[in-house]
C-alpha cells in the first residue's frame, strides 16, 4: 500500500475547528511544559476555533498540510511577513512536512507581497526547527506581551540576480 501524498491548500473559515484541534494537541505536548500556567492558559484561548476563524476571515493566511484526509500541519502568517502559527502533528514530525509547509508559506508571501524579511517568536521547543529552516535569533529569550517565553527570530532572503533591492 502506498503512502498518501502530502497536499496543501489555504484554509477557509470552516477549517478553524480542525486547525484548533491540531494546534491544541501540539501545544499541550510541546509548548505548555516550558511556560507558566497563566501564559499557557492565555495561549490556549488564542487558538480556539472561534478565534482562528476570525483571523482567517480578517485575512490571515493559514496554509494546511494533509496526508490523505488527515490534517497534519498548519502555518499561519500575518501581513505576509510574521509567522504566528506553525505546527506539525506530533506523530508526523520528522518527515519533512514542516520544511515543505514553510516553503509553501514563504513562496505565497513572496508572490503576494514581495516579502524578503520574515519574523516570528519561537517557543523554546521550536527554536531548533526554525534554525534548521534558516531563521536566526535576533535576541535572547524574553517574555512576550501575552506572557509566553519566546525567542524573537528572523529570516532575510537575499536579493537574487535581476531583482531590485
Amino acid at each position: 500500500m502506498s503512502q498518501p501524498t502530502l497536499r496543501m491548500r489555504l484554509a477557509k473559515p470552516e477549517d478553524a475547528p480542525a486547525i484548533a484541534v491540531l494546534v491544541r494537541r501540539v501545544v499541550r505536548r510541546w509548548v505548555l511544559p516550558d511556560q507558566s500556567h497563566e501564559a499557557g492558559k492565555a495561549f490556549i484561548s488564542r487558538v480556539s476555533a472561534r478565534f482562528l476563524r476570525e483571523k482567517i476571515i480578517e485575512g490571515q493566511r493559514f496554509h494546511l498540510a494533509y496526508l490523505g484526509e488527515v490534517l497534519v500541519g498548519v502555518s499561519g502568517i500575518r501581513d505576509d511577513c510574521h509567522l504566528v502559527h506553525f505546527f506539525v502533528s506530533t506523530r508526523y514530525q520528522g518527515r519533512g512536512i514542516a520544511r515543505r509547509l514553510w516553503e509553501r508559506t514563504m513562496r505565497d508571501a513572496i508572490r503576494r507581497a514581495g516579502t524578503r524579511r520574515f519574523t516570528l517568536n519561537a517557543t523554546r521547543c521550536a527554536v531548533p526547527v526554525y534554525l534548521r529552516l534558516g531563521f536566526r535569533a535576533t535576541g535572547p529569550e524574553q517574555v512576550a506581551h501575552h506572557g509566553l517565553r519566546v525567542t524573537p527570530m528572523k529570516m532575510i532572503l537575499p536579493i537574487t540576480r535581476g531583482e531590485r533591492a
